[in-house]
Order: structure tokens, then sequence, then C-alpha cells
């Protein structure tokens, strides 16, 4: 009778024990898909920022661009003025 009572309680300790690995075993399956979740929401997240950044990148070349042409229109134009004031100051002496 002892041993059946010893053979009975180590069968529900076995018994509690692999219920306790399901459980855990669930809830590990589980706190990974929740980090994998974040994870993705996180990179979606990067990636949408990475894009405003290369937007703005082609924003700014784009303006820069604008403002060589000025500066070059600015110099020629600047250029094209100091020779004809030389012209005029020639014929007014």
């Amino acid at each position: 009778m002892t041993s059946s009572i010893k053979l009975i309680g180590v069968a529900i300790a076995a018994s509690c024990s692999l219920i306790s690995c399901g459980d855990i075993s669930n809830e590990l399956d589980r706190k990974i898909n929740e980090l994998e979740n974040k994870t993705q929401s996180l990179d979606s997240l990067v990636n949408k920022e990475v894009d405003k950044v290369l937007t703005l990148d082609t924003l700014i070349e784009k303006e820069r661009q604008k403002l060589n042409n000025l500066d070059t229109l600015v110099k020629t134009s600047t250029s094209k003025i100091d020779s004809i004031v030389s012209k005029g100051k020639r014929i007014v002496q």
C-alpha cells in the first residue's frame, strides 16, 4: 500500500511537472510572438522615418541646385554689369 501511495505521488508530481512545463512553453511562445510583433512595428516605424529623411535629402539637394543656379546667374549678371560700368567710364573719360 505504501509503495502504491508513493507511486501515485510520483505520478502526480510528474504530471504537475509536465503541465507546468507546458504552461511555461505556452507563455514563452506568447512572449516571443509579442516581441516579434513589437519588432515588426518598430521596423515599420524606422522605415517610415528613413523614407522621410530620404525625401528631405532629395528636397535639400533640389534646393541646393537651385541656389547654385541662382549664384551662377548673380555672378554672370555682376560680371556683365561690371563690364558695362567699365565701358561707361571709358566713354565718359
